[in-house]
């Protein structure tokens, strides 16, 4: 009788495969792929070809002439950041070494708060936190991250990387 039973039970189901994990983010999503030299580096160091920008502050954010930072941007490639090439790619010197780097890049206005989270995630993975949003430091190098949507249904992640020496410095992004 039980071998008639157990003929005429159903199988089993078998359980719900789980679901996909999210793809893990390529390496272009870690701000370090952006220090293409060490902080401290002088010019003739860093191993791309540069030419000099000129960046404009207003009177409050004026400092002495000595700690006035020299930025340069890069003629040609860029590295990547986020899966796409900065629009806008920035090493300042301050004292003739490597003191900051700032990358920006355009994204689409309905993915970029999850880029965003994705990438600011990872940041602060490792990092000790600030009380800003998406700003922390590590190894004696402080970031802090932004996005902000523009009119034309894109949006611009920008993220600043500074030496330890000028962290304690209040201005966060250059005017231009």
């Amino acid at each position: 009788m039980l071998l008639l039973a157990a003929c005429a039970a159903s199988a089993p189901k078998p359980a719900a495969p789980p679901e996909p994990a999210p793809a893990p983010l390529d390496a272009s999503y870690d701000w370090h792929v952006l220090l293409v030299a060490p902080f401290g580096s002088v010019l003739k160091d860093v191993p791309l070809t540069l030419h000099e920008v000129l960046l404009f502050r207003d009177e409050a954010e004026r400092t002495a002439p000595a700690d006035e930072l020299e930025c340069y941007a890069v003629d040609g490639n860029r590295p990547l950041f986020v899966a796409r090439s900065p629009s806008e790619y920035l090493l300042c010197f301050r004292h003739d070494r490597l003191s900051r780097v700032e990358a920006t890049v355009q994204l689409p206005a309905d993915e970029a708060a999850r880029i965003f989270a994705d990438a600011c995630g990872l940041w602060m993975k490792n990092a000790q936190p600030t009380t800003e949003e998406c700003a922390g430091s590590e190894a004696g190098i402080t970031f802090a991250g932004h996005f902000a949507n523009e009119p034309d249904d894109s949006a611009q992640l920008t993220i600043q990387l500074d030496a330890a020496e000028s962290a304690d410095r209040t201005d966060h992004a250059p005017d231009r």
